[in-house]
This record gives C-alpha cells, sequence and structure tokens, in this order.
C-alpha cells in the first residue's frame, strides 16, 4: 500500500558560519563539512518516513561543482527516490544563495543510502513502500534504479582489492579516539562525521603531495560496514591510487576497534574513493603533481581505479537532480 501519512521530502536551511571553513584561506566551505550535512538531512528525511532508527549504509555519485561560502544561506534538500524492504534511497541536492541577492545555485547532489533498524533487535526493519505520484517522482526513481546495477559492479571490482600490500604511494593515517561529541541519536558515531574525517584525511595527504590546497570534486561511493562506537580507536588510513592531469583519486579506509585490543584489531568501518584537485594560491585548477606506482600492489590500485572510471562510463547513469531552475529566495 503507498504510504500517505508522511513526506518524502524534508528541506533544512541554516547559514554556513565561518567555523565550518577547515582550510585557511579557503573560498568555502569543505567537502566534508557538506557531506556532514547531506547526511544529517537524509537521516531526517530517512526516519521521517521509516519511523524508525536508521544508519547509513552507502553515499555516492557526490559532485562537488562549487563552492559554499561562508556567509550564505544553505539549503539541503533530501527527498525519497526509491525504497527496498528496509531501505531509502534518498537523493539529496545542496544549494546556496548570498542572502542580499537571494539567488539559490546548486553546490552539490549525491544518493545516500539508509536503512532502517528495529531497536529492540537492531535488525533492519521493513519500511513503508514509496510510489511516486508526479512525472518528476518518477524520474527521481527510474534514476535511483539506473544505479544499483553500478554500484555492484563498483562493490565486486573493489572487494578484488587488498590494499595492505607493500606500497610507495603517497600516504597519511590519522589516529585518534571517538569523542562522545562525535555521538548521533542511536548512540554511534554519525555518518556524517565520519565521512568529515575522510576528506580531512584525504585533503591532508593530497595537500602534502601536491604542495598545494587541495579541494574534493568527486566521490564515486561511500560504503559502510559496521557502526563506530564511542571511545573506538580509529584509523583513517588515505593512500593515492592514480593522478590524472589535473586529478588525484584516493582510497580511504576508516577503520575502528577497542584500544585494548591494538591497531592489529582494528576492522574496517568505512571505505571510500574520493577525488581532489590542486588548486593555486588564487583557488583556480592546477597540473597535478604526477604519481608513478612501482610497487605491484600499487599498479593493481591504479588499474582499479582507471576500472572504476571505466564501469562510471559504461553504466552510463542517468543524472541525479534535473537541471536547476534560478530560484530565489521566498
Amino acid at each position: 500500500m503507498p504510504h500517505t501519512e508522511k513526506s518524502p521530502s524534508i528541506t533544512l536551511r541554516f547559514m554556513a558560519s565561518p567555523t565550518d571553513i577547515t582550510i585557511a584561506g579557503a573560498q568555502g566551505i569543505g567537502g566534508g563539512r557538506v557531506l556532514e550535512w547531506i547526511d544529517k538531512a537524509a537521516y531526517a528525511c530517512a526516519a521521517q518516513w521509516s519511523g524508525a532508527y536508521c544508519v547509513t549504509a552507502y553515499v555516492g555519485h557526490i559532485h562537488f561543482t562549487r563552492p559554499i561560502p561562508s556567509g550564505h544561506i544553505v539549503e539541503v534538500r533530501s527527498r525519497i527516490a526509491l525504497t527496498g524492504r528496509s531501505s531509502m534511497h534518498i537523493i539529496n541536492e545542496v544549494r546556496s544563495a548570498d542572502p542580499r541577492e537571494g539567488v539559490f545555485t546548486r553546490a552539490c547532489d549525491c544518493l545516500v543510502i539508509f536503512v532502517a533498524k528495529d531497536p529492540s533487535t537492531n535488525k533492519p526493519t521493513q519500511v513503508p513502500r514509496f510510489e511516486p505520484a508526479t512525472d518528476e517522482e518518477r524520474r527521481v526513481m527510474e534514476t535511483a534504479k539506473s544505479r544499483i546495477e553500478l554500484r555492484q559492479a563498483i562493490e565486486a571490482e573493489m572487494d578484488k582489492q587488498t590494499y595492505n600490500g607493500p606500497s610507495d604511494a603517497p600516504r597519511m593515517i590519522h589516529r585518534f579516539l571517538a569523542k562522545p561529541t562525535d555521538v548521533n541519536w542511536g548512540g554511534k558515531v554519525h555518518g556524517g562525521t565520519a565521512m568529515e574525517w575522510i576528506d580531512e584525511a584525504g585533503t591532508a595527504c593530497t595537500t602534502e603531495w601536491s604542495a598545494q590546497h587541495t579541494v574534493a570534486v568527486y566521490a564515486g561511493g561511500i560504503r559502510f560496514y559496521k557502526p563506530i562506537s564511542i571511545g573506538d580507536l580509529i584509523e583513517v588510513d588515505a593512500r593515492m591510487m592514480r593522478t590524472d592531469k589535473r586529478s588525484m583519486q584516493m582510497s580511504v579506509h576508516v577503520r575502528s576497534g577497542a584500544p585494548v585490543d591494538g591497531r592489529s584489531q582494528l576492522e574496517t568501518a568505512i571505505h571510500a574513493t574520493v577525488t581532489y584537485m590542486a588548486m593555486d594560491q588564487d583557488w583556480n585548477p592546477v597540473m597535478a603533481r604526477q604519481f608513478t606506482p612501482q610497487t605491484p600492489e600499487d599498479k593493481r590500485l591504479a588499474e582499479h581505479a582507471t576500472i572504476l572510471r571505466e564501469l562510471r562510463g559504461k553504466y552510463s547513469p542517468q543524472p541525479l537532480v534535473a537541471p536547476l531552475n534560478v530560484q530565489h529566495i521566498d
């Protein structure tokens, strides 16, 4: 039966503040903070629709099209595109406007998949079925369906990699304890907070390698495998897979476990692939410093990055969101 009592969409609106900028001199908010905003809006949409506590399972096809300056009004729009038995595919769009001008333009869009959980068993629980009622809702549903096969092909390709062999690749490893301020409504680390960790490590690694400011421009997929608890030892491991003329493709693993077990007991909680671009002092794109793989694993991962790109070209999924008409603040 179609679910008609709860809205399939939600919009969050707020002001981007100076404390949202994490890099001195940056023109706008970092990609990690934008992903944190998206995860919160998508969670609200998923919880509103399902009436249950929900966890992030996947974030993908993230396009950062322009920076969001501090002082802009930010609007994060999240809407149900497709439902499974316990999953909700949510299309998200981030827009911003200078409040003095009131003209909203798109800054980012992506797909987030949440899974509803039964609080008594912590197992997936059934969600109401979403039935599209308009041409646009039907288009959005077909968009979500068009990405399922691509996502499965990418996951199969990623499962072939080990990520633990000898490597000379540029690498950055951050280790710290998950803090109580990282907690979400279910008592685990918020998915958006973890995505900010990923961007911080990726930015640090690419900045050190390129000796330039870097910004995230695309994330092909962020996969969540296990929850992270407060007090866990966290390891965020960012390593370069390949470089192109202007871009640097990174693989980032988030591992977690009890501090008393030591690093050897840490398990993969999240895996992401993120592409960065180097910028000059005026924040214009510049040529990327080239990385030439030498070890067998580094060569495999460079080829892996190429295959991921080819898969996206092969499946050519439909755009997540329709072209944006310029809109003014009401």
